[in-house]
């Protein structure tokens, strides 16, 4: 589906059923896989063949629909997880081992920073925090001997500021290590980051691509552009034998296009298991298939929304990237030219107590640890998503905390307003 456009991959990619199969995905709710003998067996274990016998590690719904989204973003590999979470574990732990060293971004996920912060601190890896907005010497000054990646997100979540994709992308590859993306926000309607220079590529599938908060998930892509062989001291899992699999290399046998999915999967998927359900994809694959129609939606309701903020005397500041006037509105023009994301963040008057007054009377958008849905909820990250971060921390991250998160749904955007403007008159 390469030559096609990103519509017809939403509803197209991934899967093309023979004569007389089925026209939806199967769902294949089986954890086993019938073979004929040990020896067909055996070279599955010995990565040796493609097939399917522990669903853990690999199942055939899961991998079609990794296939379209894959397809989406211009990649040449991908694999589901369990949710974004381990999407972006998987991403980092995959290239970093103990006494490693990453450069991050700090405006990302409250999940995220933790995960980095403290779960993967206790492992032996360091990270390197700094501001998305940061100069060319602060980032360079950033890096290490032993840095093994650089991670950002297209679009923050929840301080929704844009990254240089370029800009640090030239970064990471000067100094021989990848750049990990995490595309939740923008999704790959708005932005392949493979264009721009990018590696690897996450998603928390749980937002914009399922939809409907229904499914839990998180999607890994690779760009099969980096090339890992050149710097085979760095990454010796991916370029020297494997113990655990029989001594295969996997830079040798699956070639820079597959290396990186193939280990994620032959090692961290058989070790952790957070695998996506099966039917969990099924219906991820669902909301793929209207993403490309709801993505509009959400990016012009919650531009009309932004405009109405902006204009609200009982609002302190408004952050929508493409707001006329806002910090990142060229560096949206540049990398999101149809459109950013349905995610609105700003702060009321009063601080935290006027905030919570204000998201107790709104009558549509509902208060849910919950982005990126057909319907429009909101969130006080300081309190929520983020509560783990002290005063410095949640600041560099984007997050001051008369900040509300509110995320535009596909509903009517006067309905929206109209919601906003009779909570606002219950504020004294």
């Amino acid at each position: 589906m390469s030559n096609y456009n990103i519509e017809t991959k939403c509803v197209q990619g991934g899967y093309t059923p023979g004569n007389g199969e089925p026209r939806q995905i199967p769902i294949i709710q089986s954890t086993t896989f019938k073979y004929a003998t040990s020896e067909d067996m055996g070279k599955l274990f010995d990565l040796e063949a493609s097939g399917y016998f522990y669903t853990r590690l690999q199942n055939p719904t899961n991998d079609s629909v990794a296939a379209k989204i894959c397809d989406m973003e211009g990649g040449t590999a991908a694999m589901l997880t369990s949710s974004g979470q381990a999407a972006n574990f998987y991403s980092v732990f995959n290239i970093a081992n103990c006494g490693d060293h990453i450069v991050s971004s700090s405006a990302i996920y409250g999940g995220t920073y933790n995960l980095f912060a403290v779960t993967m601190k206790k492992m032996g890896i360091e990270f390197t925090f700094i501001s998305p907005d940061c100069s060319d010497e602060e980032l360079e000054a950033a890096f290490r001997p032993n840095t093994k990646a650089v991670f950002g997100e297209t679009i923050a979540n929840p301080a929704v500021s844009v990254l240089d994709i370029e800009k640090f992308a030239n970064a990471a590859h000067k100094h021989g290590v990848p750049l990990i993306i995490d595309n939740t926000f923008a999704t790959p309607v708005n932005c392949r980051p493979f264009e721009w220079g990018a590696d690897i590529v996450t998603h928390s599938t749980t937002k914009y691509m399922d939809g409907h908060g229904a499914g839990v998930g998180g999607c890994i892509v690779d760009s099969g552009k980096f090339d890992w062989t050149k710097y085979a001291d760095k990454y010796p899992g991916l370029c020297t034998p494997d113990d655990s699999y029989h001594g295969v290399t996997y830079t040798e046998r699956f070639g820079l296009e597959g290396a990186f999915i193939t280990k994620a999967t032959a090692q961290l998927m058989r070790d952790f298991g957070s695998i996506q359900s099966p039917q969990n994809a099924f219906l991820l694959n669902l909301g793929l298939e209207s993403l490309h129609l709801r993505i509009k939606k959400h990016c012009e309701n919650g531009l009309a929304v932004a405009k109405y903020l902006k204009n609200n005397e009982k609002v302190a500041w408004v952050s929508y990237p493409d707001l006329e006037g806002d910090k990142y509105y060229d560096l949206a023009k540049k990398y999101l030219p149809n459109g950013s994301c349905g995610v609105v963040s700003f702060g009321v008057k009063g601080g935290r107590a006027a905030a919570e007054k204000l998201m107790k009377n709104l009558k549509i958008a509902a208060i849910e640890t919950h982005v990126a849905d057909a319907r429009t909820c909101c969130l006080h990250p300081a309190s929520a998503t983020h509560r783990q971060m002290n005063e410095e921390e949640l600041i560099a991250a984007g997050v001051p905390g008369d900040l509300i998160r509110y995320s535009c749904g596909i509903e009517n955007a006067e309905d929206l307003i109209a919601d906003l403007q009779q909570a606002f008159d219950k504020i004294d």
